[in-house]
């Protein structure tokens, strides 16, 4: 039996006195949208830092389709397959969109060393390039700068780094926070063309239960740093446990 795309055991860090995310164990297979939901402060986000390697962990594991990555850097652990995208998009500001991407698929295919002779000499390296930009909708933005990108744009840029980078876990941070009503269809548009592909974990952390809903083939819950509930959205957004630890779930599900 093929091991879990993905998957923590006992995971648990501690700062002094404080348990932030407390031994929680939990497995993802490729194919599946895995929704991360509770309340400010139940540890979604340092959970997430825990698995990517922002963040020792004081104990536990974290493996990766099965090997042990848990001593690894983060820059290891992105080359193994683990793609993160962050609540604060993490670009190149200055560069074009063109170059941002351009540069996620070099570095990937480990042409990044002499970067303007070597860059012209892969043709194949370019036509992925602007693949990847047809593909997130940002073919007709392809020479603006990064910095100048509307919030909307920017997520899908850093979606593209992500695609680029070809991972097999792909992690989203509140992917839509700070976007405005209009711009958040297109970035969840994305991340449910990746998860038709069929072939990649996606784990998304999301406040928004619209978006949980729409989205999910599965819900975990943490509260206070524990995972609390984990199964179908339907069934965990109407346990009992889930409905008092996530404060507002409630008033969001009568919406």
């Amino acid at each position: 039996m093929a091991a879990p795309a993905l998957e923590t055991r006992d995971l648990t860090v501690r700062f002094g006195g404080h348990v932030a995310v407390d031994g929680v164990s939990c497995a993802f297979e490729a194919g599946t949208l895995t929704a991360i939901v509770g309340p400010n402060g139940a540890g979604k986000t340092t959970w997430f830092n825990l698995i990517s390697g922002q963040l020792p962990a004081t104990s536990g594991r974290v493996l990766l389709g099965g090997r042990d990555i848990s001593g690894l850097p983060a820059s290891s652990r992105t080359r193994l397959g683990l793609g993160r995208a962050f609540q604060l998009t993490n670009l190149f500001p200055g560069l074009s969109v063109r170059e941002n991407v351009r540069l996620a698929v070099q570095a990937r295919a480990g042409a990044g060393a002499d970067l303007l002779r070597r860059w012209t000499h892969r043709r194949d390296l370019i036509d992925e390039a602007e693949d990847i930009l047809e593909q997130v909708r940002l073919s007709g933005r392809a020479g603006t700068l990064a910095a100048e990108l509307p919030d909307g744009d920017q997520r899908k840029l850093e979606v593209a780094l992500l695609i680029a980078l070809r991972p097999r876990v792909f992690m989203f941070d509140e992917p839509t926070a700070g976007m405005s009503v209009d711009e958040v269809p297109t970035v969840l548009s994305l991340i449910q063309d990746l998860r038709r592909q069929g072939d990649r974990a996606i784990l998304l952390v999301e406040h928004k239960m619209d978006v949980v809903r729409s989205l999910a083939d599965r819900v975990v819950v943490l509260h206070n740093g524990a995972l609390v509930a984990d199964g179908p959205p339907a069934e965990v957004m109407e346990s009992a446990v889930v409905r008092e630890a996530y404060l507002g779930l409630e008033a969001a599900l009568d919406e």
